[in-house]
């Protein structure tokens, strides 16, 4: 076989957090009330329905220019429910492919979970389950965050593990809330060691809305404490990141892995590249904000944008030769 012959596949992967994709419905369960039919922020159906729109638009364009095909796994945050997957899933530029949804509720204050949307004809779940991180706030009681997705499955006949996280935000202030998000980094590491006490040469993804940047203490702790590369380090710059605060990129949103996908192995998946997908389309076009996200809201006014975060996504290869 000739080198132009030789058959590459290529897989996309990616993360994204929606930004509050609540659907329209009272949940007592859940702090839901801000996006509800006569609410200030006025959320309806017809909002709704143009969120699921939008994302599922942008979904299905994340690594689409390389291989012609949306990605095979998608780490989601900021989901109210199951039902909203369905809803994504079932939107028009979606519903022509075979998603999957794995869910689980959390108890999170925000009522916010993770979950992940994935092709069905290609990666096949063996397992999934969640882990809670055990805060503590002021007063000493339990302070309920995202759970921690862990999905086991079969993708190009290897098993792979995605984790998929949405670590505690800064609302409190970046240095005050840093020992949660920590907290929750430590209970990735304890996860990635149980999987390699079981699979020595596991193959692991860890991605998600980490609420810190590459350098940060949290983030720096996963990798070298788990022994993972982190892939989007040289992506974050002034100009660029995956969400944007005071005029400042930030690059929370973030994928790392195993540095066995690095290996060049006969018809095993390899590391190609890694990279924000923060095409125009995604991007305020005019006025101060030009080039950052755009987002569903602003503030508490509706702009009927997309997310406040990009997506971020890296691709795999398979070489049959």
């Amino acid at each position: 076989m000739h080198a132009s012959e030789s058959k590459t596949t290529t897989y996309t992967i990616a993360f994204y957090n929606l930004e509050n994709l609540f659907d329209i419905h009272k949940d007592t369960s859940k702090n839901d009330s801000d996006f509800l039919p006569g609410t200030e922020k006025r959320w309806t159906k017809k909002r709704y329905d143009q969120k699921l729109r939008n994302l599922g638009e942008v979904i299905s364009k994340i690594g689409f220019d390389s291989n012609q095909k949306p990605p095979v796994i998608i780490g989601l945050a900021e989901v109210e429910n199951k039902n909203v997957l369905n809803d994504l899933i079932q939107s028009h530029y979606l519903k022509s492919f075979d998603y999957g949804i794995i869910h689980y509720n959390s108890q999170d204050e925000r009522g916010i979970d993770v979950g992940m949307i994935y092709d069905t004809s290609v990666f096949t779940v063996q397992d999934s389950k969640t882990y809670a991180v055990y805060l503590k706030n002021e007063f000493g009681n339990q302070d309920y965050t995202r759970d921690i997705l862990v999905v086991t499955g079969m993708l190009h006949s290897e098993k792979i593990y995605c984790i998929v996280n949405h670590w505690p935000s800064r609302r409190e202030g970046e240095k005050e809330s840093m020992p949660k998000r920590v907290k929750a980094a430590e209970k990735v590491v304890d996860i990635v060691n149980s999987i390699r006490l079981k699979d020595e040469q596991a193959k692991i993804l860890v991605m998600g809305d980490f609420n810190d940047n590459p350098g940060n203490e949290s983030v720096k702790f996963l990798k070298k404490k788990a022994r993972l590369f982190n892939l989007m380090e040289p992506l974050l710059s002034y100009s660029r990141g995956s969400s944007n605060h005071n005029f400042r990129w930030n690059l929370f949103d973030q994928i790392l892995l195993t540095t066995n996908f690095f290996e060049t192995q006969k018809n095993k998946l390899k590391y190609d590249r890694a990279d924000i997908y923060d095409s125009k389309f995604l991007t305020q076009t005019t006025g101060k904000y030009r080039g950052q996200p755009f987002r569903t809201y602003s503030g508490r006014k509706y702009t009927g944008g997309y997310s406040d975060h990009f997506p971020v996504y890296i691709q795999l290869n398979v070489s049959s030769d």
